[in-house]
């Protein structure tokens, strides 16, 4: 599992002019008092990073002033500013004392909307480095990259002989901490220095993906983010029930050594995050009224749920459970129709506020009765899932079927 990026946000953005003179280009509002920055943070911590470094440069006080120590989607942040401009490379060294053994790098300019984890599946123990290529129809602003069975072999600088599209870079990479042994000089930028040596030793691994880009180093791409990124980030989601949906009810299943998964359930898990849409998980979990087990332990059931997933390059984005029954041993949580257990709507239309759900493109799946029937009372639709390969059933959902 990726538990930590960092987010380069030094740059002048020069080519915005007067925008950006008084303001980091990744600070600059796009909806209300939404930067460009928080659409970063929260697609990051959506996918398990729980920690972000934001190195700074440039007007860096201000990048501090807003985010050092602060946390957003359950994510920790901390600002560090270099005293002075060394290049991406440098950035990384700067920070070298805090950096996780695998972490995600990111341009704060650049917005690459795609399943994160992916990279995961495709470093190798040999690797140090993974990139994220997105296919553009004129890449004369970015310079080209060739790539071959999932390895980096070239890149390609910028030229006009680009205009009829190529790979580029999507500014996402996710790297091994080794990598900065390479850097023997400052400033130094990985793109251009570190990650050509790298293709040439056959240690750079790529994939591939079509979600939403946006670099907003122009004015033009500026108020195109303001216009799209709203939108981009009203996903649909699917809902899906957890015991014998997602995972083999074993009988009050919360032990992480009791965990199976039910057939394609990985892998259909994996298919939503491929997709671009929410993953979240609505469960009733009366085990915990009747004293079976403590959320602590049902939490630490999820947590061992997400290790497994990462490791597939699949993420849940939020668990929501209701401990509540009228049976319920435990006095706290005895209720005789509590508006969170299903069939009941409450963890659907909680869901659905908390992550600016698409409702009308959504789904809910589960294998009771009462799935479907919180799924109508959300306003959702619901599909009663019958056994059999999971992702089959939430690939078809997702088509509409």
């Amino acid at each position: 599992m990726i538990r930590q990026a960092v987010i380069l946000v030094g740059g002048r953005g020069t080519r915005l002019g007067v925008v950006a003179k008084d303001t980091p280009k990744p600070l600059l509002p796009i909806d209300g008092d939404r930067r460009f920055l928080d659409y970063l943070i929260e697609n990051m911590a959506r996918h398990g990073v729980r920690e972000i470094l934001l190195v700074a440069g440039h007007l860096g006080d201000q990048v501090a002033a807003r985010y050092d120590g602060a946390e957003l989607g359950g994510c920790r942040i901390a600002v560090v500013i270099e005293p002075e401009p060394a290049g991406t490379g440098g950035a990384l060294v700067h920070v070298r004392d805090r950096l996780d053994p695998v972490f995600l790098m990111s341009n704060g300019d650049s917005y690459f909307d795609f399943n994160y984890l992916a990279l995961t599946t495709v470093l190798r123990p040999d690797d140090m480095g993974a990139l994220s290529l997105r296919w553009v129809p004129d890449a004369r602003r970015y310079g080209a990259v060739e790539q071959r069975d999932g390895r980096i072999v070239n890149f390609r600088e910028k030229d006009e002989g680009l205009s009829s599209g190529a790979w580029i870079s999507g500014g996402v990479y996710l790297l091994r901490r080794e990598v900065l042994g390479l850097i023997d000089h400052l400033p130094c930028s990985i793109e251009a220095e570190v990650f050509p040596i790298l293709a040439k030793t056959g240690r750079l691994g790529c994939a591939t993906f079509e979600g939403y880009f946006l670099d907003i180093g122009l004015p033009e791409t500026l108020e195109q983010g303001r216009a799209e990124l709203p939108q981009v980030r009203r996903r649909p989601a699917v809902l899906l029930d957890r015991d014998n949906t997602l995972n083999v009810d074993t009988g009050y299943t919360h032990r992480p050594q009791d965990l199976r998964w039910m057939p394609g359930a990985v892998e259909a898990v994996r298919a939503i995050n491929d997709a671009g849409w929410l993953a979240l998980v609505v469960t009733n979990q009366s085990g915990v009224g009747r004293g079976f087990y403590t959320e602590d332990q049902m939490r630490a059931f999820h947590e061992h749920m997400r290790n497994e997933l990462a490791a597939a390059g699949a993420h849940i984005d939020a668990f929501y459970h209701c401990p509540y029954h009228a049976d319920a041993s435990v006095e706290a949580y005895r209720h005789d129709d509590h508006p969170s257990r299903k069939p009941n709507p409450g963890m659907l239309v909680a869901a659905l506020k908390d992550w600016s759900v698409d409702a009308e493109r959504s789904v809910m799946i589960g294998d009771q009765s009462s799935d479907v029937a919180a799924a109508a009372a959300a306003g959702v639709r619901g599909v009663r899932y019958e056994g059999g390969d999971l992702a089959a059933v939430v690939v078809k959902a997702m088509a509409g079927g």
